[in-house]
C-alpha cells in the first residue's frame, strides 16, 4: 500500500536491510567489505623484516616484478611488508627466492601470526645490542681519560689495547644490524643505505686499531663505540616512532585471532586458525574475540563491533546472527558455524586492502624513491673523493682523511627522504581508521587533499533512510491515537514511523475496528461508528502536500496531514558545518522529492541543491563540475549514486551502502557517523603538508649537513648524530597529524 501522498511524495527506494537497531545496519559491514573487490590475480602477503630505506624500496619491488606472472609489487616500508599481485601459477616460495636473491629475509604472513610480534621482537633486538653499545663505551670513555690526561708509552699503549678489547667485539656484536643488510646489499650487486655505515664503522674501528699497533698517541675506539652506540640509538627511536604510528592495517591485523576452540565429536579442542574449515563448529566464550565470520547456531550473546565499525552500543547476537572475526563477544557463549577463516575472513581481506593501500604508489612517492636512487651512488663517490683530496691537501695524513670519508659516507644516507611519504601516509591512514573510515585506493588520500567541492546523495547518506514524524503536537491526542490504531496494522515505512513516534510519547491507540488494508491506498477501518481512513491524499478526499506525509480522515471531514522528514545519519550536521568551515563549496543531488529535498538542505544550511534527479544526471553534474575545474568529493550509497562515485576525484560510501557504491568508492565509512567526513578531508591536508616539510627537513639537512662534512667540520660521531636526528625529526613530524 502507499501511505505517502501527492505526486512529490515518492522517497527513493527504502532498503530491507533497514533495522530498528543503527548499529544493526552497519554490523556485517566486515563481512560485506570483503566482497567488495574480487580480483583476477591472486594476492600474496610477504614479511621483509629486513627493509628499511628508500633503496630497500625499489629493490624489491623490482626483485618481484621479475618473476614471472607479478603484476605489481609495492613493499609498505613502516609495516616492512611487501603486497604482491600475481597470477595463482606464482607461489609464496617462489616470492620468497627472488627477495633472497635481492638480498633480503621473507616470509609468508600467516594469518594466525599477530603482525606486531616480528615488530616486537625487532625492538627488543635493537634495544640489547644498544645497551651492550652503552655500556662498552662507557668504560672506554673511563680508560681514554688515562691516555687524555697524559699517559704515555708502555703505560698508553696498554690503555689503547684494552680499548681495543672491549670495542672491536662490541662494534662487530652491536654493528651487526648494519654489517648483515650491508653484506646482503653487497651479495646482490647494489649499494644499499647500510654500506656507507658499515664502511664507516669499519674505517672507524680499523684506523683506531692501526694507531695502536704503530704505537700512536691517539686511538679513536670511543669514538668508534660511541658512533655506533648513537647510529643504533637513532635506528631504535626511528623504530619506535614509526610504531606509534600505528596503521589501520596494523591495527586490523592485530584483531585476529591465532587460535579457535573447535566443537569436533561433541569436545572442545584448541586449534590453530590455519586448520579451521569452513562449515566446523566454533564455540566462543563471553570476553573472547571472533576468530572466524560465520552464523550463530547456539546461544544469545551481545557483541561489541565497534573496532570495526565504530559503532560503541553493543549489538544483540542470537541463531542465525552473522558474526565478522574481529568482534568481541560481551555477554553470553556463542557457538558458531565457520563460514570463513584465516586468509578468507573479512578481517583478513580488509586488512590486506588497507596494506595495499597504503603501500600505492604517489607522486611524493615516487619523487622521493627517484631521489634515493640517485642519492646511493653519489654517496661513495662524494666519499672517495673527499679521502683522495684531503690525503692530497694534508701530505698523506691517513688518519683525518679517512675520519672526513667515514664522516661523508653516513651524514649523506638519505634514511629521511626514504621516510618522508610512508611515515605521513601510515599515521594518517591509522587515525583515520580510528575515526571510522577504511581507505581503500592509496592514492586517495592525496586527491582528497585537493578537493574544493563536496556532493552528497540524500537518502541513506545524510539520512539513514527512516522516515521521522515531525507534526505530532499540530494534531489532537484523539486523532493521533485513531491514526496510531490504523498505522499499526500497516508495514509501510511511514506507517510504522508514525506508530513507533506515538508509542514513544506515551499514547495508546484508539478502538478501531473492521480495520483492513487497501493495497496502494493505506488503511481504513471504523470508529465510534464512522469510517476513518489512514493513507493517501487523494483517498481520503483532500489535496496532498509538497512534503512526504500520510492523510487521516474521519468521515468526510477535512484530512490531516501528518508529515515526515527523513532521519539524519548521526554527524551530518557536524561534517556539513565543519566542510563549510574548511572553505568547501556543498551540494546536495537526490532523486527524492522537491520538498522532502528542500526541507533537509533548510535542516542542514545547504543552500544548493537539486531534487528528483536521475543517475544519469547526477553523473553528469559531477562531470560537469570537474570540467569546471572543481576538485569533486561524492558521497553516496545507492545504485544510483554509482557513476557518480566512480567519476568523482575521490568519493566515499557508507558501509551500509550497497555492494556496487561500495566498489566505486575510494574510502568506506565504517560506523553511522557521519562526522569523520570532515576529519578526513582536514587530515589529509595536514598530510599533504606534511609531507612537503619533510622534504624540506631532508633537503635543508643535506644542504647543511653534506658541505660540513665535505670540508672536515663534521666528525663521525657528529655525521651519526646528525643523520639519526634527521630520520627521527622525519618520523615525529609525521605524528603531527591531528
Amino acid at each position: 500500500m502507499t501511505l505517502a501522498a501527492g505526486p512529490l511524495s515518492q522517497p527513493e527506494p527504502m532498503r530491507a536491510s533497514l533495522s530498528a537497531c543503527p548499529a544493526c545496519v552497519a554490523a556485517p559491514s566486515a563481512e560485506r567489505l570483503a566482497q567488495m573487490a574480487q580480483p583476477t590475480s591472486a594476492r600474496l602477503m610477504l614479511s621483509v623484516p629486513l627493509a628499511h630505506c628508500a633503496v630497500c624500496i625499489s629493490t624489491l619491488e623490482r626483485a618481484m616484478a621479475a618473476v614471472p606472472g607479478v603484476t605489481s609489487a609495492r613493499l609498505n616500508l613502516t609495516l616492512k611488508r611487501i603486497s604482491v599481485e600475481a597470477a595463482p601459477s606464482v607461489t609464496a616460495d617462489t616470492l620468497i627466492a627472488a627477495a633472497a636473491s635481492a638480498g633480503y629475509e621473507a616470509h609468508e604472513l600467516d594469518p594466525g601470526l599477530l603482525s606486531s610480534t616480528e615488530t616486537d621482537r625487532q625492538g627488543r633486538d635493537l634495544l640489547m645490542r644498544l645497551g651492550v653499545a652503552f655500556f662498552s663505551m662507557m668504560n672506554i670513555m673511563l680508560l681514554s681519560v688515562a691516555v687524555w690526561s697524559g699517559a704515555e708509552d708502555a703505560t698508553r699503549d696498554m690503555f689503547h689495547w684494552i680499548s681495543a678489547v672491549i670495542a672491536l667485539p662490541t662494534v662487530v656484536f652491536s654493528g651487526q644490524p648494519f654489517f648483515k643488510s650491508a653484506w646482503r646489499s653487497l651479495r646482490a650487486g647494489r649499494l644499499g643505505m647500510d654500506v656507507p655505515i658499515s664502511l664507516a664503522l669499519i674505517l672507524a674501528s680499523s684506523i683506531s686499531l692501526f694507531e695502536t699497533w704503530m704505537s700512536g698517541h691517539h686511538a679513536y675506539f670511543d669514538a668508534a663505540v660511541m658512533l655506533t652506540f648513537f647510529l643504533l640509538l637513532g635506528r631504535y627511536l626511528d623504530h619506535r616512532t614509526r610504531a606509534v604510528a600505528r596503521s589501520a592495517a596494523e591495527e586490523l591485523a592485530a584483531l585476529e585471532v591465532p587460535r579457535a576452540t573447535v566443537l569436533r565429536d561433541g569436545a572442545e579442542t584448541v586449534v590453530s586458525i590455519t586448520e579451521v574449515a569452513v562449515g566446523d563448529l566454533v564455540r566462543v566464550r563471553p570476553g573472547g574475540r571472533m576468530p572466524v565470520d560465520g552464523v550463530v547456531t547456539e546461544g544469545t550473546s551481545e557483541l561489541d563491533r565497534s573496532l570495526l565499525t565504530g559503532e560503541s552500543l553493543p549489538v544483540y547476537a542470537g541463531i542465525g546472527s552473522i558474526v565478522s572475526a574481529g568482534e568481541v563477544n560481551l555477554t553470553g557463549p556463542l557457538t558458531l558455524r565457520v563460514t570463513a577463516a584465516g586468509k578468507d575472513s573479512s578481517l583478513h581481506r580488509m586488512a590486506d586492502l588497507v596494506a595495499v593501500a597504503e603501500s600505492a604508489r604517489t607522486k611524493y612517492t615516487s619523487l622521493a624513491e627517484r631521489a634515493a636512487a640517485l642519492y646511493s651512488p653519489l654517496v661513495h663517490i662524494l666519499s672517495f673523493a673527499a679521502f683522495g683530496f684531503w690525503m692530497w691537501k694534508t701530505g698523506g695524513d691517513l688518519r683525518y682523511a679517512v675520519n672526513i670519508s667515514a664522516a661523508v659516507l653516513i651524514i649523506t644516507c638519505p634514511c629521511a627522504l626514504g621516510l618522508a611519504v610512508p611515515a605521513v601516509v601510515t599515521s594518517a591512514s591509522g587515525r583515520l581508521f580510528r575515526k571510522g573510515l577504511l581507505i581503500k585506493q592509496g592514492t586517495a588520500l592525496e586527491r582528497l587533499a585537493e578537493v574544493d567541492t563536496v556532493v552528497f546523495d540524500k537518502t541513506g547518506t545524510l539520512t539513514m533512510g527512516t522516515p521521522e514524524l515531525t507534526n505530532m503536537a499540530a494534531h489532537p491526542s484523539t486523532a493521533t491515537e485513531v491514526a496510531y490504531a490504523l498505522a499499526s496494522a500497516s508495514s509501510h515505512p511511514l506507517a510504522m514511523a508514525l506508530a513507533s513516534a506515538a508509542r514513544s510519547a506515551g499514547l495508546r491507540p484508539e478502538r478501531v475496528e473492521d480495520i483492513r488494508e487497501v493495497p496502494g491506498y493505506g488503511v481504513e477501518g471504523i470508529w465510534k461508528g464512522t469510517r476513518v481512513r489512514l493513507g493517501r491524499a487523494e483517498w481520503c478526499g483532500g489535496q496532498g502536500l509538497d512534503v512526504t506525509a500520510t492523510y487521516l480522515c474521519t468521515g468526510s471531514g477535512t484530512p490531516r496531514a501528518f508529515t515526515f522528514a527523513d532521519r539524519l545519519r548521526p554527524g551530518a550536521e557536524t561534517a556539513i558545518a565543519a566542510l563549510k568551515a574548511q572553505g568547501m563549496t556543498i551540494r546536495l543531488i537526490s532523486g527524492d522529492a522537491p520538498g522532502a529535498v528542500r526541507d533537509l538542505a533548510d535542516r542542514l544550511g545547504i543552500t544548493d541543491w537539486t531534487a528528483g534527479a536521475l543517475p544519469a544526471e547526477k553523473a553528469q553534474t559531477v562531470a560537469q563540475l570537474t570540467a569546471a575545474g572543481h576538485k569533486v568529493l561524492m558521497v553516496g550509497d545507492g545504485l544510483n549514486d554509482t557513476a557518480a562515485l566512480a567519476g568523482a576525484h575521490v568519493s566515499i560510501s557508507p558501509a551500509s551502502a550497497l555492494d556496487a557504491a561500495r566498489v566505486a568508492s575510494d574510502i568506506v565509512l565504517l560506523g553511522q557517523d557521519m562526522a569523520p567526513i570532515a576529519d578526513a578531508v582536514r587530515i589529509a591536508g595536514q598530510a599533504t603538508k606534511r609531507i612537503q616539510e619533510n622534504f624540506g627537513i631532508s633537503a635543508l639537512y643535506n644542504v647543511v649537513a653534506v658541505p660540513l662534512a665535505l670540508v672536515g667540520l663534521a666528525t663521525p660521531l657528529a655525521a651519526a648524530l646528525a643523520m639519526s636526528l634527521s630520520s627521527i625529526t622525519v618520523s615525529l613530524n609525521a605524528l603531527r597529524l591531528k
